[in-house]
């Protein structure tokens, strides 16, 4: 089954590269805590993935994303990873601009909703990430123009566990998504280690809709709960986390979706799963329940 990143990757896309080797993260332990001294924390974005090569940008599967050339212009000769990113709880927005071949400056600068290139790393720098956090810096004040399109992610110092829960519900409390959490002296490499972690009250994960469940009660006419599959195969329902306008108008059969949930039961399956957002819609527009026993 293909991964939300994987389905980002190859749709509307016309040519594929090869795949960026980018550095992942582990999920930070809320129970098991670490030397906070020696991290850089940030705001993990909820967008895409953007890795610049010095010519082009690329997704995580090595598909080429179509930036406007006025925008690309003012990236530098130099390898970036970043995010592009609108603003929190605009996924959909990003998702859909980068899917596509064709797109003007005008799409991606609009005034209420312009697309930003946040960058949190130098991948071909040999440092360590605080030596590539200050080289990152330089070469954004040495950027001209200075520009509201690319700009280094907002990097800062937590003191202790309770200061990073406090950050984080901070963050979640906007809209956000987490934290990030970045080893000041780690190198840049492509393995998934505790020296990049992520921070979030919860976890979260994709999976693909397979049905709608008809609701009872106040939601009749109107969606119950979806059915899902996730990537490791597991079949379970979700019934909560829907306004009233979704419920009408669900994700359609075939969308790939985020949920949250809080642990795991003894068989496997998520606890507590919750709807989040479509995380990639099928061609299409999702079908009304009002009036529906589907």
């Amino acid at each position: 089954m293909l991964s939300a990143c994987t389905v980002l990757g190859t749709l509307g896309q016309a040519h594929t590269l090869h795949k960026p080797a980018v550095t992942l993260a582990n999920t930070y332990s809320l129970d098991k805590q670490i030397n906070l001294n020696d991290y850089w924390a940030s705001e993990k974005l909820d967008g895409v993935r953007g890795y610049w090569t010095g010519t082009r940008m690329l997704t995580r599967q090595g598909n080429i994303i179509h930036i406007p050339q006025a925008l690309q212009n003012q990236l530098p000769a130099t390898a970036l990873d970043g995010e592009l990113w609108i603003a929190r709880n605009t996924f959909e927005r990003i998702s859909a601009l980068i899917r596509r071949k064709k797109t003007t400056y005008r799409e991606w600068s609009h005034a209420h909703h312009s697309v930003s290139y946040k960058v949190f790393d130098l991948p071909h720098h040999q440092g360590t990430f605080d030596q590539r956090l200050k080289a990152l810096g330089t070469l954004y004040s040495q950027s001209q123009p200075q520009n509201a399109f690319w700009q280094p992610v907002k990097q800062f110092k937590v003191a202790n566990h309770k200061e990073l829960m406090a950050q984080l519900k901070t963050i979640e409390d906007l809209g956000g998504e987490g934290l990030m959490l970045h080893k000041g002296d780690s190198l840049y490499h492509t393995t998934r280690n505790n020296d990049l972690l992520k921070v979030k009250s919860f976890d979260d994960a994709e999976a693909t809709v397979i049905a709608h469940l008809p609701g009872k009660g106040k939601y009749t006419g109107m969606l119950g709960a979806i059915r899902v599959i996730n990537t490791q195969g597991e079949a379970f329902n979700i019934g909560t986390g829907f306004s009233d306008a979704e419920r009408a108008a669900p994700p359609p059969i075939g969308s790939i979706i985020t949920y949250k949930y809080y642990g795991r039961t003894h068989k496997g399956i998520p606890k507590f799963a919750s709807y989040l957002r479509v995380r990639h819609a099928v061609t299409g527009n999702a079908p009304s329940m009002r009036g529906s026993s589907e």
